[in-house]
């Protein structure tokens, strides 16, 4: 049975590890200082967040699964979680001590700064745990060298410019991530590119056998969960890869097929717009337009 630990606060997660709250919105947490004590582990098996929360976790000699093949972590590895969010934990071990750190803020952190714009932009706060970020011994200084920078704000008394010290240095932190989560995709190549070779697949296979007639248009999320991927991960992966969205992937794919179809003249444009999965004929003409620059009717008079 799941026993769930809602955290609705920073503070609510620093009275579970026993630690100091020293903002109201912002936390670092050093698992090495962590005391016993707070709500003991024993009484849930999931924690849900209504904050951000990022995990640096440290664990040498450890391995996990990635992409259906085992990777050390022994440098580290990164998990970053939005409001809302329920992660499930593992078996209970009394003896389990955690490495590394937590970083957790609450939206309201960044109300009126600049990352409260950007913020959303940073995708991997919807990837899946499996598709963490792992670092180098060196790619993991620069981190800590940031978390020295926030924490060292964090022990000052609080001024006029420390929420923009703090948010700045958050952004850095942040973007240092996205920096060495696209580092990520270039190493791991070879195995991005069997993903992207399995969504072709997939997206040929779903028009051959006439999924779209039933289904309607194939959607990034039904690709994703087909590859048993978070749709972030999946979008961000075929981009990096391809150059291309997995949208327009599908809608450059939605506009060859169309345009073979229509050398048919026995179909008219909305049963080739039904057949690739439209519900109504304008959507499809509108799409072919912004995309061709013709219309379906004045393509099919110029090509026949």
């Amino acid at each position: 049975m799941e026993n769930t630990l809602v955290i609705n606060s920073v503070s609510d997660y620093c009275n579970l590890r026993n630690y100091e709250v020293k903002h109201s919105l912002i936390a670092i947490v050093d698992f090495n200082k962590v005391s016993n004590g707070g709500e003991t582990r024993k009484s849930f098996n999931a924690m849900h967040f209504n904050c951000y929360a990022i995990f640096l976790k440290d664990a040498e000699g450890c391995k996990m699964m990635y992409g259906g093949k085992p990777y050390d972590y022994d440098e580290g590895t990164l998990v970053f979680l939005s409001p809302n969010q329920t992660i499930k934990l593992g078996q209970y071990d009394p003896n389990f001590t955690p490495k590394g750190y937590a970083i957790l803020f609450h939206p309201d952190l960044l109300l009126g700064t600049d990352l409260f714009k950007k913020i959303n932009t940073y995708g991997f706060f919807s990837y899946e745990s499996n598709e963490a970020l792992h670092i180098s011994a060196k790619e993991r200084k620069v981190i800590l060298s940031v978390i020295d920078k926030i924490q060292f704000e964090l022990d000052q008394n609080i001024d006029k410019h420390s929420k923009n010290l703090i948010t700045s240095n958050l952004e850095l932190f942040l973007d240092y991530c996205t920096r060495f989560y696209n580092r990520q995709f270039i190493t791991r190549a070879h195995e991005n590119q069997n993903t992207i070779d399995k969504f072709e697949t997939l997206l040929n296979d779903y028009f051959k056998s006439k999924k779209s007639f039933k289904n309607g248009l194939p959607s990034v999320n039904y690709f994703a969960d087909e590859l048993c991927l978070s749709p972030n991960y999946f979008g961000d992966l075929v981009k990096n890869e391809t150059g291309k969205s997995a949208q327009e992937h599908i809608q450059l794919k939605l506009i060859n097929l169309s345009k073979n179809k229509m050398f048919n003249n026995n179909k008219s444009i909305s049963e080739i717009a039904f057949e690739l999965g439209f519900k109504y004929p304008q959507h499809f003409s509108r799409m072919f337009k912004k995309s061709t620059g013709l219309t379906p009717k004045e393509f099919r008079t110029l090509n026949n």
